[in-house]
């Protein structure tokens, strides 16, 4: 955990990907953040995915770093509780519908009129606006509206799912370009914004090659056609000989004809930018005739851009991931876990130890502790439910 963000103090009402990725990067940053849960399910991700013991890794791994308390904020107390925490913290994100927090009586107005300072970060699937605003939505979604999912898969197939969750991931880090870019403004000005935040949107900026050429009347992108989404034979997913996968993304000349020089494959100089079915049949000829170790052997040393397509088993004992120390040993209640480091490498920045996800309000009393409730004060909330 770096100490670069140890005097921001953010509220998070998030729950599942995007908005806990996005708190667990500024928490590995130094900041200090609250998960505030409800005393009923709290986050659902805490019952997602594999276990560790009782405990699910999943929630380990974007959450580590926080602390949690329970609240319940349809209470008036608890909505109390909350708007004293606003006083004390910088920063609010929040995953629900829009509409949610103004139902709760803790909209923007009356949480910035507590905290003029306060940055306060509305993280969506679509938007704030718009006849989307309050639809539900997940990963696939987003995606879909946005235009990415069409475009990804063979020409000839359907849309295949992103292996990952792009709209949910995505978002997160936009989530945090926001809050950093209106947390500066807070510093300097005193004064806090409001940061609206869309899965959607965050895709639709990531399609801004392909949107911008469709504007420009360049015609309308197509699934497995394009530049890079498997239509040229010089950019292409290659199977080898052992039913494995290489990756080639030879664009440059330069890379290019290193590829056809080592190959010993002169023929295939003229195919780089063809985009039919004949050009890249004769670079799969190629790369069929080897292993992927063979590929790799033949072309890891030289100038040109081929890389296996590994497996996920594969990618802690690469070379390059294990040199850039992308896991970590987290502790956990039941164990330890590996999981992904953070991947931001800052020098000359204080370095502390990592500290696991928290148990479901594990750090309740502590924070009523701080906003100067007695003891009786914090046994009388847990007794009507309002804290846990």
């Amino acid at each position: 955990m770096y100490q670069v963000l140890e005097n921001m103090k953010v509220l998070d009402l998030t729950r599942l990907l995007p908005g806990p990725y996005a708190t667990m990067i500024l928490a590995d940053l130094g900041a200090e953040v609250l998960k505030i849960e409800d005393p009923g399910a709290g986050d659902y991700m805490r019952e997602m995915g594999p276990r560790l013991g009782h405990e699910s890794v999943w929630f380990h791994a974007v959450n580590r770093n926080k602390k949690s308390m329970r609240l319940n904020l349809k209470a008036p107390q608890g909505r109390e509780v909350f708007l004293r925490l606003v006083r004390e913290f910088n920063v609010v994100i929040e995953s629900f519908r829009p509409g949610v927090m103004e139902r709760l009586g803790l909209g923007y107005e009356i949480l910035s009129s507590e905290n003029p300072r306060l940055v306060y970060c509305a993280l969506s699937g679509y938007g704030q606006d718009g006849p989307y605003s309050r639809r539900p939505g997940h990963d696939i979604n987003y995606m879909a509206v946005a235009g990415a999912l069409g475009l990804t898969g063979h020409r000839a197939g359907p849309p295949v799912l992103p292996g990952v969750q792009v709209a949910d991931l995505s978002g997160g880090l936009m989530a945090v370009a926001g809050i950093l870019a209106a947390y500066v403004k807070s510093l300097m000005t005193g004064r806090g914004a409001y940061v609206d935040v869309a899965l959607t949107d965050t895709v639709v900026s990531w399609m801004t090659l392909y949107l911008t050429r469709y504007l420009a009347g360049a015609g309308e992108p197509h699934r497995g056609t394009e530049e890079l989404n498997g239509g040229r034979a010089c950019y292409n997913i290659y199977a080898t000989r052992d039913g494995c996968y290489v990756s080639v993304g030879n664009l440059e000349a330069k890379f290019w004809e290193t590829f056809c020089s080592v190959a010993g494959r002169p023929d295939l100089l003229p195919l780089q930018h063809r985009e039919d079915d004949e050009a890249r049949q004769a670079v799969q000829e190629f790369f069929s005739s080897k292993t992927r170790a063979e590929i790799m052997e033949l072309f890891g040393t030289v100038d040109t851009c081929i890389e296996p397509v590994l497996d996920v088993s594969e990618v802690p004992e690469h070379p390059q991931i294990k040199a850039r120390n992308l896991f970590m040993e987290l502790p956990t209640r039941e164990g330890s876990i590996t999981t992904v480091a953070q991947p931001l490498k800052l020098r000359g920045v204080e370095v502390k130890a990592d500290f696991p996800a928290p148990g479901a309000g594990e750090h309740t009393a502590e924070i009523l502790r701080r906003l100067g409730y007695r003891e009786q004060d914090i046994e009388a909330l847990k007794s009507a439910g309002v804290a846990g």
